[in-house]
């Protein structure tokens, strides 16, 4: 736990290096040059260090004891920083505000006097700060966001939120009294602060609207696109195997036994596999399989669910490894762990083998028992298992196929299988160009809704407006649940992204013809055929089955486009956006 600790310090202590903490450093700077020494200062950064933890903790409780949407916090705050900065302006209203502040107080029998009063104007900023202040968080915070989520808070989640919050506050102290105190002190600048402060206020007044409308997180994502390694060099240091372990400890998981470790890189890991445990059914198979039946054959196992798009564009890769390798002693285990409660149905999924042309044993993980039992986290993942029965290889997400296929033919080998040299020959479909975000149309994990990023549950009329980039905005009636969107009469909605593909999940839903139609419009026009993914005919989708549907193709040719679908029935299901 000390580690942890002692990590979780070091990732909030950088935090201030990453374009998140940009739009909070003009505001906290604002509020601080009125101060006259470093209570100022010191209240905004125990204000952040206090809203910011304190909201982690408890939002998610809060917003389902309570049913209110968070964003009317993020709005609150808004109105706050709005409103100090034109006290900034306008001195008048800091006399005001500061006169009535005094004489609240003062019901208690407590005198302040102007050093108290700059603690406490510093406090109420960084309070405010908390409430909208969203960190780019790695493995550390992400584990206590969930954890926070799930409502397992104990007292080492709520240790690694404090020492956390220690990391960001101690750099962010040092810049905002660093700031002040070269202000009011230097010579040159020192005659004109009564100006500065009133330029100060302008910048506030403008960052609170940039919140109000986004742009704060539309900066950070236009930045991290420009520098894609900035995130990745400075959460980089989170992902590693002692932190790992930590966090697995953290959410109560046991860690594997570990034995001999082969670390040339094909081979990253040597313990037992897990069985299949808790398998609602098993498909493309005459009975259940268990480890131990499989032991004297090199296993595959691959998580997958059949709407995921990073797990299709591998699929090919692993289905042509079982029917290469069949006959030498190798399987594949498909273990489908739905994300969505429609891909529990098994018709569905058989649907999808049959599509895919997966001929090896598929068991739906209805309950994600199985993937509890690997600890998994990600679709797709690829455990390795050699035969005698112990993972020797992971992988998570698309890529390094030829490595994996290498490792699967030195295994065989080390069996004693004769193996030929030769890989598999396909193209290889991974990304590599920052895409615009993965995007959930139901309200329990929706992020990018224009303009206020999220939206309670239940039936709604909505004006549609052009988003923002890598948002989208629904337009007329619309319903929605925790998992989905469901169109009501005329639904529309728009997109504002940047990509080479655009996949849907949608569902025929409730429609009585079982089928439904979606218009599809690119940049304001009927979408050209040239540019139609694969399930747009005559610029109409036709929904039939509840699955992934190809949008937008442009052929290895990305970029930000306007995407408007028009919705021809009611009842329709629109689940997430991916793209590649």
């Amino acid at each position: 736990m000390i580690l942890l600790l002692g990590f979780a310090f070091l990732a909030g202590l950088v935090t201030i290096l990453t374009p998140c903490m940009w739009p909070m450093l003009p505001i906290v700077l604002s509020s601080s040059v009125k101060g006259s020494d470093h209570r100022r200062a010191l209240g905004v950064t125990i204000g952040v260090m206090i809203s910011f933890a304190a909201f982690t903790l408890s939002v998610s409780y809060l917003v389902r004891l309570f049913h209110f949407d968070p964003n009317i916090l993020r709005l609150f705050a808004v109105v706050v920083i709005t409103f100090l900065g034109l006290s900034l302006i306008i001195p008048v209203l800091t006399l005001f505000t500061e006169k009535y502040f005094s004489r609240l107080v003062g019901l208690f029998g407590v005198s302040l006097q102007q050093r108290t009063n700059d603690f406490k104007a510093g406090l109420l900023t960084g309070l405010t700060l908390g409430l909208v202040w969203s960190p780019c968080g790695g493995p550390i915070l992400a584990s206590i966001a969930v954890l926070a989520a799930t409502g397992m808070i104990n007292i080492g989640v709520i240790l690694v939120t404090l020492a956390y919050v220690t990391g960001v506050g101690l750099p962010l102290f040092i810049f905002t009294y660093a700031g002040q105190h070269f202000i009011t002190r230097t010579r040159v600048l020192s005659p004109y602060t009564g100006r500065i402060q009133q330029v100060f206020g302008v910048i506030m007044i403008l960052t609170a609207i940039a919140i109000y409308f986004n742009y704060d997180k539309l900066l950070q994502v236009k930045f991290l696109q420009a520098f894609p390694q900035l995130g990745q060099t400075l959460n980089g240091f989170e992902s590693n195997s002692v932190v790992t372990r930590q966090l697995d400890l953290l959410k109560g998981k046991q860690p594997t036994p570990q034995s001999v470790v082969d670390t040339s890189g094909l081979f990253n890991t040597n313990t037992p596999a897990p069985d299949f445990v808790g398998i609602t059914k098993w498909l493309n198979t005459d009975k259940p399989l268990t480890i131990s039946d499989l032991k004297g054959k090199v296993v595959l196992v691959d998580f997958w669910t059949y709407t995921c798009i990073n797990c299709i564009r591998s699929l090919p890769f692993v289905t042509s490894w079982y029917d290469k390798y069949k006959d030498q002693g190798f399987v594949v285990i498909g273990v489908h762990t739905p994300e969505f409660e429609f891909e529990k149905d098994a018709n569905n999924v058989l649907n999808a083998i049959k599509q895919y042309n997966i001929h090896y044993p598929v068991p739906q993980d209805n309950n994600y028992a199985t993937w509890n039992a690997y600890n998994n986290q990600y679709w797709p993942a690829e455990y390795l298992i050699d035969a005698k029965g112990n993972i020797r290889r992971t992988h998570f997400g698309e890529g390094e196929y030829d490595q994996t296929e290498i490792a699967i033919q030195a295994l065989l080998k080390e069996k004693g299988a004769s193996i030929s040299a030769g890989l598999v020959n396909m193209k290889d479909q991974t990304p590599h160009t920052q895409l615009s975000p993965e995007t959930y149309l139901g309200s329990k994990r929706m992020q990018f809704y224009y303009p206020s990023g999220q939206l309670g549950n239940g039936q709604q009329n909505f004006t549609l407006s052009n988003p923002q980039f890598n948002s989208f905005s629904y337009g007329e009636q619309w319903n929605i649940t925790n998992e989905t969107a469901i169109t009501g009469d005329k639904a529309v909605l728009n997109y504002d992204f940047y990509a080479d593909k655009v996949y849907l999940i949608l569902r025929p839903g409730s429609n009585p013809s079982g089928t439904a139609k979606v218009k599809v419009y690119l940049d304001n026009k009927l979408i050209d055929p040239k540019q139609a993914g694969q399930d747009v005919k005559d610029g109409t989708i036709t929904i039939d089955v509840d699955r992934l549907y190809g949008v937008v193709d442009l052929h290895d040719n990305p970029g930000e486009h306007l995407l408007h679908l028009e919705f021809q029935s009611p009842g329709v299901e629109a689940y997430t956006f991916t793209f590649g």
